[in-house]
């Protein structure tokens, strides 16, 4: 697990890897809409805590957490946080860099 904050200085990221299976916990404070990106595969994110207005290619739903939503490969998305969340984006994977799990996951 690694603990820190991004570059943006206003979201808490832990980076868990367990066995195969990444997780980027973000702690999202509101007023801050976690950028629109793709992934080139379906994965699985969970709403911890919190209210948060999810968009998946321009349709926006309101979600509150505890729950969790698939989000399919090549669908543009992002999260703004209603109340302050606890958002975790899970993975498969062999990667274990922090650093690097990004350029691995985000489709250009």
């Amino acid at each position: 697990m690694t603990d820190r904050f991004n570059a943006y200085d206003h979201m808490k990221v832990i980076h868990h890897f367990i066995g195969g299976i990444y997780t980027k916990e973000c702690h999202l404070p509101v007023g801050f809409k976690f950028e629109q990106h793709r992934h080139s595969f379906d994965h699985q994110s969970v709403l911890a805590s919190g209210t948060a207005i999810v968009e998946v290619d321009g349709i926006e739903t309101e979600h509150t957490g505890p729950t969790i939503l698939n989000i399919k490969a090549r669908k543009i998305h992002s999260v703004t946080p209603v109340t302050p969340c606890v958002w975790l984006c899970q993975h498969v994977t062999d990667c274990t860099d922090a650093d690097e799990i990004d350029m691995e996951f985000i489709e250009k």
